[in-house]
C-alpha cells in the first residue's frame, strides 16, 4: 500500500452569508466547513490520494461535523485529538460580487490553538511520505509554533517531502515583522514553497516572480512556485523554471480557497509522477475551478471533472454525490 499525504492545521465551521451585505447586516447564513489545509485534504482525496489530517477539535457540533465530513471524503482521522476543555473555531464569510469577501474569525483560544509539540511527538507518521502545511497553524499561538517545529522534525525523521504555503494571515500574528521573519525562515526548510506574488510583496518587498523564486532558492527552498492569480504561476528549481498560464474563468464566485486548490493540484500531480510544469498547470486548473465555486471546498473537482475541465469541455462540472 502506497503512503499518503498528511495535512496539519485548523479546520473550522464556516457560515457563508446568504445575502450580499456587510456582515453586521446579514440576515441568514449557510453552513459549511473551512480551513486552508482542510481544503487541500478534500482536494487530494477527491483525486484519489490517501490523505490524513492532524488537528485538535472540541467535542462540539463543529468538531463532530468536521469528523463526519472527513469520513465522507475518505480522509483519515487517526491523528485527530479531541478535548472537552476548548471549542472548535468557526468563522463568518460575506457574499460579494467582486473582490475578496469579508472574513471574521471566532477562533481565539480554540481547541486547535492548543496543539502542542507533545501532541505531535506522540503520533506515528509511518503511513505518510508527504507533509503539507500553511502559515496559519503557527500563527495561532506559541504552542502551535512549537507543534509546527515538531512536525517539521518528524517529517525529516521520516524522510517526508515537506510542502509549505505561507497563506499569510496578518490579523492572526499581530506582529507583522514576526510573521515576515518566520515565513522567510521557514522557506529555507521547504522541499516546495508556495508563495503568492502579493505575499512575496509583503515578505520580500518584491513582485517580480523570477526574483522571488531566486531569493527563496538561495534561502534553501528546493522548489519555489509563485502563484500569479489569473495569470497562472511561475516555478523554479535547480533544474528547471518557467511560466505556466492560467485557465480562463467564466465568472468569479468566491476567491477563497483558490490557493488551496492550487496546492492540491500541484501535490497530487507530483505524487503521480508528472513533471513540475504539468503539476503547476494542474494547480492552475483547480485554482480556476475554485474561484468559480461557492464555498471553500465544495467545488473541488473529482478526477473526471478535472480532466474534462483541463480538456476544455463545457459540461465538465458534475454534482458531487
Amino acid at each position: 500500500m502506497s503512503k499518503g499525504i498528511l495535512l496539519a492545521g485548523e479546520p473550522m465551521g464556516l457560515f457563508i452569508a446568504q445575502n450580499k451585505a456587510p456582515l453586521e447586516d446579514v440576515t441568514g447564513y449557510s453552513m459549511a466547513l473551512a480551513g486552508a489545509e482542510f481544503n487541500v485534504a478534500i482536494g487530494m482525496s477527491r483525486l484519489g490520494h490517501t490523505v490524513g489530517y492532524l488537528t485538535k477539535l472540541g467535542n462540539d457540533p463543529f468538531g463532530k461535523r468536521i469528523v463526519k465530513i472527513m469520513n465522507q471524503n475518505n480522509i483519515s482521522t487517526e491523528l485527530i485529538t479531541h478535548t472537552d476543555e476548548r471549542t472548535t473555531g468557526f468563522m463568518l464569510k460575506s457574499s460579494v460580487e467582486q473582490g475578496d469577501p469579508e472574513i471574521f474569525y471566532y477562533r481565539k483560544g480554540s481547541a486547535a490553538s492548543t496543539l502542542s509539540a507533545g501532541d505531535v511527538h506522540a503520533l506515528d507518521f509511518a503511513r505518510y511520505d508527504t507533509l503539507h502545511m500553511t502559515g496559519i497553524l503557527p500563527a495561532l499561538s506559541d504552542s502551535t509554533r512549537e507543534a509546527t517545529a515538531a512536525l517539521l522534525e518528524k517529517a525529516r525523521e521520516n524522510k517526508m517531502l515537506f510542502s509549505f504555503d505561507p497563506n499569510l494571515r496578518p490579523q492572526l500574528w499581530g506582529d507583522r515583522q514576526k510573521m515576515i521573519d518566520y515565513m522567510n525562515r521557514m522557506s529555507g526548510e521547504c522541499d516546495i514553497f508556495l508563495p503568492g506574488v502579493a505575499e512575496a510583496g509583503i515578505l520580500l518587498e518584491e513582485h517580480r516572480p523570477e526574483y522571488i523564486a531566486e531569493a527563496y532558492l538561495k534561502r534553501g527552498a528546493k522548489t519555489v512556485i509563485v502563484k500569479l492569480g489569473g495569470k497562472g504561476a511561475y516555478y523554479a528549481s535547480s533544474s528547471s523554471s518557467g511560466y505556466v498560464a492560467g485557465f480562463p474563468v467564466e465568472t468569479i464566485v468566491d476567491t477563497v480557497g483558490a490557493g488551496d486548490g492550487f496546492a492540491a493540484g500541484v501535490l497530487s500531480a507530483l505524487r503521480e509522477g508528472l513533471s513540475l510544469e504539468d503539476a503547476v498547470r494542474r494547480g492552475n486548473a483547480i485554482g480556476a475551478i475554485q474561484v468559480m465555486s461557492l464555498g471553500d471546498n465544495d467545488g473541488l473537482p473529482t478526477r473526471e471533472e478535472l480532466d474534462a475541465f483541463m480538456n476544455g469541455k463545457k459540461d465538465w462540472r458534475k454534482e458531487h454525490v
